[in-house]
């Protein structure tokens, strides 16, 4: 199988294209990337000899057409992703997320190439905060729930799956898209919350906290996020949505707390810091479908096990994100975020 990679230099698509080599013998593996801030080359550094790498952007046209013509199945991981970027600068969002996904939809149609749409729960919006008097089951996002997005980022993402189904609808595009809750693991940029958190405690830095920190995500090791992208890709039926999650319900507060107690810190030794604006309240996935209809379920399922195995992943790496940090606080500094 002849599997192209978009944003494979990128934190889950570097991990899917290290977990696509370790599982998949049958695999032939391409990756296409811009090696912006948030895609490094390093990351494929373990796997190097057994990929092909080509520096490009998803927009570019006649690039993409080539490797596209050359593949079994395109999945689509690259995107500009972080919500803070997106107000500073909207425009990058539109390019990569909008028009590089017209790009790819356009190419796998004129060659009938399989497709895998990699999304966000971000494109839904927010949920309400539980009600800790409330039931034991809150509102969660399913595959019927309404676009709703708040940033810049979101409503990019929400545009590109929008196009996914349209090309599907109108053009017979073979096309799965997937909406996943909040990743981390190895390779994740430092400007992320959890890798954040976690460089700042191996400095003996405070780690710094958006506002009251009772916005809620649910959070999947990458691992595991992967692991449901390949079994899409094998059963999953064309034109249809899944969602990815792993019941990891965690408060931006109760995430700190957590770190700081994997590095034997007291539980409020953090710093406050002005939130975000637009900052969503809750994020949550119930990831039935994709459980009952394909079988998948999450290796991690208990969240401490794999902040601990995150952690000890970037305290072992210390020379792949070393390079970014000085860069990504000095911005954090100038915006009145650090």
């Amino acid at each position: 199988m002849r599997v192209l990679v978009t944003g494979g230099a990128g934190f889950i698509g570097a991990n899917f294209v290290h977990h696509t080599v370790r599982t998949r013998q049958d695999a032939v593996v391409t990756v296409l990337d811009a090696l912006t801030y948030a895609g490094d080359r390093s990351s494929l550094a373990p796997v190097a000899d057994a990929v092909t790498f080509v520096q490009g952007d998803v927009a570019d046209a006649a690039l993409v057409d080539r490797l596209v013509a050359d593949a079994d199945v395109v999945v689509h991981f690259a995107a500009e992703s972080h919500n803070d970027n997106s107000l500073a600068d909207p425009s990058p969002f539109v390019q990569t997320n909008l028009v590089g996904t017209y790009t790819l939809l356009e190419a796998v149609r004129r060659h009938g190439v399989r497709y895998h749409h990699i999304s966000t729960d971000e494109v839904y919006g927010d949920l309400p905060l539980r009600d800790p008097a409330g039931p034991a089951t809150a509102v969660r996002f399913t595959e019927q729930t309404p676009y709703n997005p708040s940033s810049p980022y979101s409503s990019t993402k929400a545009g590109s799956d929008l196009l996914v189904r349209a090309w599907v609808r109108s053009f017979g595009v073979r096309a799965t898209i997937s909406n996943c809750s909040n990743n981390y693991g190895p390779y994740q940029h430092v400007e992320k919350f959890i890798p954040r958190q976690v460089t700042n405690l191996i400095d003996g830095v405070r780690p710094k906290l958006y506002g009251a920190g009772l916005n809620v995500r649910d959070w999947i090791h990458v691992d595991d996020h992967n692991a449901a992208v390949w079994r899409i890709i094998e059963d999953g039926q064309p034109g249809e949505t899944y969602l990815i999650g792993a019941d990891g319900e965690e408060s931006n507060l109760d995430v700190v707390r957590t770190l700081l107690e994997v590095f034997g810190r007291e539980p409020d030794d953090f710093d406050h810091v002005t939130d975000r604006a637009g900052h969503d309240l809750r994020y949550a996935i119930d990831s039935t479908r994709l459980r009952t209809e394909l079988g998948w379920k999450p290796r991690y399922t208990d969240f401490r096990e794999g902040l601990e195995a995150t952690v000890g992943w970037y305290r072992d790496n210390d020379a792949w994100w070393r390079p970014r940090k000085a860069a990504t606080e000095a911005k954090y500094q100038t915006s009145g975020q650090g």
